[in-house]
């Protein structure tokens, strides 16, 4: 790694924020936008500037969380295209045909199907995926959800569907403090791990883990992996509502998992 590879996705970030930003302005405030740019004020050709900009800004802030160039580009277009359709019906009483119209929608509709279908080839995984340095392991690296079964004090087996990042050897799952899975991990870090489907059902072979709660470092890392891997779900939905209902459901709390042998 160069010294300046950090500076990549800051940079993408960056201008990627301040490109959506202009859109938005040039989509909400036409004329604010045109007088601001010294740019001759049309509302429709501002309009679609700002449809553009817009795409290109949320290419650029894609790209530094998703790992798939194809699933980046349809996105991004996706918005981009949508935004510009919708320009073409706002100002529909400044001229232009109807059947740009239809052929902009059209075209969003198909690159919206499109990534669905890219994103489903994906597994719905979109981040960043590290590989598998165990056999056993191999199997869950791409997985997006797993069945984690954990055992209460007589036995009985409780499986809950968990989002799962592999890490060479091992692998990371979250829950939050108070969870009764936590407290059964506590008490027994006998655990078996099944690929799944969000919902819990089981998609794939089981196997035997041996979960131990992270702090520290290895926490860190735990948290990094799983947002780098799920970065909607795990950088920002899963943390917001952890932090919103803390005072019932305790801090977020992280497990590695080592393969029994």
């Amino acid at each position: 790694m160069t010294r300046f590879a950090a500076a990549v996705p800051a940079t993408a970030a960056l201008i990627g924020t301040l490109t959506g930003v202009a859109g938005v302005w040039a989509l909400a405030d036409p004329s604010g936008f045109a007088a601001f740019t010294n740019f001759p004020e049309h509302t429709h050709f501002v309009h679609d500037l700002g449809a553009f900009q817009l795409g290109a800004g949320v290419t650029l802030l894609l790209a530094t969380i998703w790992r798939d160039a194809l699933a980046v580009a349809l996105a991004g277009f996706l918005v981009g295209n949508t935004a510009h359709a919708v320009n073409h019906l706002v100002d529909a009483e400044l001229g232009g045909r109807a059947v740009q119209t239809w052929l902009i929608a059209v075209a969003s509709v198909l690159l919206a199907f499109a990534l669905v279908v890219r994103l489903r080839d994906l597994g719905w995984v979109v981040g960043y995926v590290n590989p598998a340095s165990s056999a056993p392991l191999t199997a869950f690296a791409r997985q997006k959800t797993v069945l984690l079964t954990s055992f209460r004090r007589d036995g009985t087996p409780v499986g809950s569907p968990v989002s799962i990042a592999v890490d060479g050897d091992h692998a990371y799952v979250r829950s939050f403090e108070k969870a009764g899975k936590t407290k059964r991990i506590r008490n027994n870090g006998h655990v078996v791990v099944e690929p799944s489907t969000t919902r819990g059902t089981v998609t794939g072979q089981a196997l035997d883990f041996t979960a131990r709660r992270v702090d520290g470092d290895e926490e860190r890392r735990a948290a990094r992996l799983l947002a780098r891997k799920h970065p909607l779900l795990h950088r920002v939905l899963v943390p917001l509502m952890h932090r919103l209902g803390r005072a019932k459901t305790g801090r977020t709390v992280h497990f590695l998992l080592t393969p029994n042998p």
